[in-house]
């Protein structure tokens, strides 16, 4: 006969689980301090205060406003990966493909803040540590696998595969920077460029038997 289960939880765990949740709410609120007011309200000071809490309190759990930084990097590696998830697998690897590069797009779209602070710059003291890059090669890992599947049916040339995802981010995220700092007139035409950055960025990595 099993053991019933326990009614209560001991103090260690209770102490630990008021831990982590005062860890998430403190992501959550810089979080929304990001996307709301932009990366120069994300301070541990204004955290504090969206809070209602001392400094100490957010400096005890993250140590620097870095190791803060560090976790809403993750979070926004986690958004990334989930905005790739969402892109169904069909039996065309190059349309997957593409789909996935414009799943990029819209993921500068829709969460520019995040995207601001982990490739743009916008955090200008924070440069992300082991942990955090890892997050970005584990959002990417959708692009990776996609990349491999389509050298391995002959619809990309056999060559390095990480090299040309780093080749693809490299030029689309050139794309939306620029719109980002506003060289474009409009949104109509940064997308047109990134369209055609795309296109030909893939044509240079197609065998050269493969139509354009």
């Amino acid at each position: 006969m099993s053991e019933p289960t326990q009614p209560f939880k001991t103090y260690s765990e209770v102490k630990l689980q008021q831990q982590q949740l005062l860890r998430k709410n403190v992501i959550d609120a810089a979080c929304i301090l990001l996307v709301e007011e932009g990366p120069e309200a994300v301070t541990v000071r204004r955290v504090a205060q969206k809070l209602s809490c001392s400094t100490k309190i957010i400096y005890s759990i993250f140590g620097n406003k870095d190791g803060l930084a560090n976790e809403m990097y993750l979070d926004g590696c986690r958004l990334l990966a989930e905005t790739f998830q969402q892109v169904p697998v069909t039996l065309n690897v190059l349309a997957d493909l593409e789909a996935l590069c414009w799943a990029y797009w819209e993921f500068a779209r829709l969460h520019s803040a995040y995207y601001k602070m982990m490739f743009g710059g916008a955090l200008s003291d924070f440069k992300p540590d082991e942990q955090s890059l890892e997050g970005t090669t584990t959002a990417l890992s959708r692009i990776l696998q996609t990349v491999i599947h389509a050298m391995e049916q002959g619809a990309l040339k056999e060559q390095d595969p990480l090299l040309v995802v780093r080749m693809l981010w490299s030029a689309l995220h050139g794309v939306i920077h620029l719109q980002f700092a506003g060289h474009f007139l409009n949104v109509d035409m940064a997308q047109e460029v990134y369209a055609f950055t795309l296109k030909n960025t893939l044509d240079a990595c197609k065998p050269s038997s493969s139509p354009a």
